[in-house]
């Protein structure tokens, strides 16, 4: 319910998109007793679309999300995942738990600027941390549940004039039915919701992949990323005609299911329909819970979600990896766009590795007589190319050069762009390049892109004079 309002729409969207991708998920997807369904880090991208274009387009884009999620199970997107370096995934949680609480801040200011709002938050957070340290039962009964239950109660007791659920939009009280997306089928709607689908794409498979992991760590198990990435797919494309809107797997969900004991599909499949049922069969109760309770839930999730951890580590790690970590908290802070955010730390961190690695290419050179032998160390690459170049001396009067590769390798066309500028530069000065020791990988490479072996390229490479 908190997903929904948090993008704009009434609670019955969020409901039930969270019955319809948690049932398909438990069928279709690659890590049995992960819990699916609408979640904060998708909701929060879907807000401006609801604003400017209704619900209708965010249906479309739901729709269209599922599509593209489809397609990238066939591109075997899930390897990608091995460029998202720790750095990155925890400014993907942080930037996660501060746009979900901003995202309720609304609820506390303004015109919800009330003195009752914020005696119930206070007490739902009190609630929420306090109950689970009493015996026996704390451990049983989730704390929000507590908290939902006790404010909603408070609340119609002594008729405390607050925001309700009900307030905020229409609850179900039926099953969800098929219906098609009522947008035109024309490409200017293609171009209204695409920039909306990509990211809901991106972050939908970030945050499932990121949740199967953890899963896996938990029962120590494997589990198919791809066809998790499918199956989440599937689930928002038929969500999408059922009223629901885009979600992915929940992090903390799945962990509360995985440490109740739940393993295999059924705790997902029961998880979704036993959700539908409390809706559809109670929600003249649910409408009258206090938004504040709410809040109070969203709060801890932001809380728990947050590496407070990565605040302390921001002088201990090193300065890279923290400056990644913030460069991506502060772009989806910025730009309120997950998939941005994460694209910028993985850039950042692609960078910061090439420039790196480039520092631990060197070259020793040893003179007998007038033969000098150049042994170059490390990996040769754009980022390195240069300070190859700049490692030998071109006018020195020599017979011979040897370049030795034995313990080096050439990685791309610009390194055997520099191998052939500096063989070919050692040729127009009279000496003869022998070149030796290179592995098969880097032969095969200057055997396709290179002509240091050609004198008559050395005008062609060099610029001529």
């Amino acid at each position: 319910i908190a997903f929904s309002l948090a993008a704009g729409v009434d609670p019955k969207v969020g409901l039930y998109a969270s019955f319809c991708i948690a049932v398909i998920t438990a069928v279709t997807g690659g890590r049995p007793a992960m819990i699916s369904a609408a979640t904060g880090a998708m909701a929060v991208l879907m807000a401006g679309l609801v604003k400017s274009h209704g619900l209708e387009y965010l249906l479309a884009a739901t729709v269209l999300t599922g599509l593209l999620q489809i397609f990238a199970s066939f591109i075997k997107i899930d390897r990608l995942m091995s460029f998202v370096s720790k750095s990155v995934m925890t400014g993907f949680v942080n930037a996660l738990a501060i746009v979900i609480f901003m995202a309720q801040v609304p609820e506390f200011t303004g015109e919800n600027l009330k003195m009752p709002i914020y005696i119930l938050m206070a007490v739902g957070l009190g609630v929420i941390y306090l109950f689970p340290l009493i015996p026996k039962i704390g451990k049983i009964i989730p704390s929000p549940l507590v908290c939902i239950v006790l404010l909603t109660i408070a609340t119609v007791t002594w008729s405390i004039d607050v925001p309700t659920v009900g307030d905020r939009g229409e609850l179900p009280d039926s099953l969800p039915m098929f219906l098609l997306p009522n947008v035109p089928l024309t490409w200017e709607t293609l171009w209204i919701i695409l920039p909306y689908s990509v990211p809901l794409a991106v972050v939908g498979l970030i945050e499932s992949f990121m949740t199967a992991n953890i899963v896996d760590e938990l029962t120590d198990t494997p589990s198919d990323k791809n066809r998790e990435c499918q199956a989440q797919g599937i689930a928002n494309f038929v969500t999408g005609f059922f009223g629901g809107m885009a979600g992915c797997a929940m992090i903390g969900q799945s962990v509360i299911n995985v440490k109740s004991g739940g393993r295999g599909r059924l705790s997902s499949l029961i998880a979704g329909t036993f959700l539908l049922c409390l809706v559809v069969f109670l929600d003249q109760w649910l409408s009258l819970i206090p938004m504040a309770a709410l809040v109070a839930v969203m709060i801890m999730v932001c809380i728990g979600t947050f590496d407070w951890r990565s605040i302390s580590r921001l002088r201990t790690n090193p300065r890279s990896s923290s400056l990644v970590m913030l460069a991506t908290v502060i772009t989806v802070v910025a730009t309120h766009n997950l998939a941005i955010g994460v694209f910028v730390g993985v850039l950042m961190a692609s960078l910061f590795f090439a420039n790196k690695i480039s520092h631990f290419m060197y070259v020793q050179s040893e003179l007998t007589g007038a033969t000098r032998r150049y042994s170059i160390h490390g990996q040769v690459f754009f980022n390195s190319a240069n300070r190859l170049m700049n490692a030998f001396d071109f006018k020195e009067v020599l017979d011979t050069v040897v370049l030795d590769l034995t313990h080096a390798h050439l990685w791309d066309i610009t390194s055997v762009d520099v191998l052939d500028k500096i063989v070919l530069k050692f040729r127009r000065e009279g000496t003869q390049v022998e070149v030796i020791g290179m592995n098969e990988a880097s032969q095969t490479i200057v055997d396709r892109f290179g002509v240091y072996d050609k004198p008559e390229d050395i005008d062609k490479v060099l610029g001529g004079h």
